[in-house]
């Protein structure tokens, strides 16, 4: 009774690997795979022409604003939380959350509930002066199509023998994925450059660790999200007095006669699950804000404008404004 898209599809692979029991359909994962495919070999196509989320954002990105490296940073953070805990509660068999709380389903489907319509309304209003906020700071799949874009054999290029440095690129590029030339730092400046580097390759490990014994601790929270653990927590309640009257879930379960012992046996092995998944998550969490920190921090040399393979949607946008044509400053090329 679902729907099967490229982005709630990596729930369902999720659940394939954590539970054997369950067979996912050749379909799903195609659906899955050939977005991913493609971003090898040509960066991310499927959000700039596949994609319904993308499309909905890209319609309202009328006044697009350049946000700072420093809070895109931040942001993008999230979509890799999102991605790992999405997992998580997918591969346990707690929820699919990424369907459950899609800002754009209502709009589709012309009906939801009044908060997610006004999430998502929320988002096309935000959409409106920061380029596609739901692809650049949420979107779980496309972590996934940033990891394979930055590999794609063939990507938009600005080739410097043709490039004038007019910066109409860059400025017109809503989603940040220019990266102007880097000027030459002095030796005291790269000194402490190294020395934050180090710093923080040190910190990077101490971060996994701290997450993943925060993350143990969030275990009972999580598993509460489960449909067993919340009905024998409520069946326990109801047996032990401390609330009034039934709900349909348990008498439901009364009326299939199975023990109690066998529910609460099964419920024992789901905190288990996720008393570990838990911690990977966590640890998860921990490694993402710190490899943000370290690329955050890390200067590479650059001596021409470059598109970020990652974060570039393949758009357009820089086509569209360069002074030399379509087939001038920017173009389709295999990397040098």
């Amino acid at each position: 009774g679902g729907c099967i898209c490229p982005i709630g599809a990596v729930q369902n692979v999720a659940l394939a690997v954590g539970d054997a029991s369950y067979l996912i359909p050749l379909v799903v994962i195609g659906f899955f795979a050939l977005p991913l495919v493609f971003a090898l070999f040509y960066g991310r196509v499927f959000c700039a022409a596949v994609c319904p989320l993308g499309a909905v954002q890209e319609l309202v990105a009328l006044r697009p604003i350049q946000v700072p490296r420093w809070i895109e940073a931040a942001l993008g953070t999230l979509a890799y939380v999102y991605l790992g805990l999405a997992l998580l509660l997918a591969a346990t068999g707690t929820a699919f959350v990424i369907c459950r709380y899609d800002p754009f389903v209502a709009f589709f489907r012309l009906n939801g509930s009044l908060n997610m319509l006004i999430v998502g309304a929320s988002f096309v209003a935000i959409g409106l002066f920061v380029g596609r906020p739901y692809c650049r700071y949420l979107c779980p799949y496309g972590v996934l199509l940033r990891w394979c874009s930055r590999l794609s054999r063939w990507h938009v290029q600005i080739p410097p023998e043709k490039c004038i440095q007019c910066r109409l690129c860059e400025d017109a590029c809503p989603y940040g994925a220019i990266r102007e030339p880097t000027v030459p730092q002095s030796a005291a400046e790269q000194r402490i450059g190294r020395r934050r580097l180090a710093g923080l390759l040190v910190l990077a490990p101490l971060l996994v660790v701290a997450g993943f014994w925060i993350g143990r601790g969030l275990d009972f929270a999580l598993a509460r999200l489960h449909p067993t653990v919340r009905l024998a927590e409520r069946l326990h309640q109801e047996d032990a007095g401390e609330v009034e009257g039934t709900v349909d879930m348990t008498d439901a379960f009364r009326a299939t006669g199975r023990p109690r012992a066998e529910l609460y046996a099964e419920t024992r092995h789901v905190l288990e699950r996720m008393r570990l998944g838990a911690g990977l998550f966590g640890g998860w969490v921990g490694l993402v804000i710190g490899g943000q920190l370290i690329a955050y921090s890390t200067r590479r040399r650059r001596t021409e404008y470059q598109p970020d393979r990652g974060a570039c949607v393949a758009c357009g946008r820089c086509f569209w404004y360069c002074p030399s044509g379509r087939e001038g400053c920017a173009e389709v090329g295999a990397p040098s």
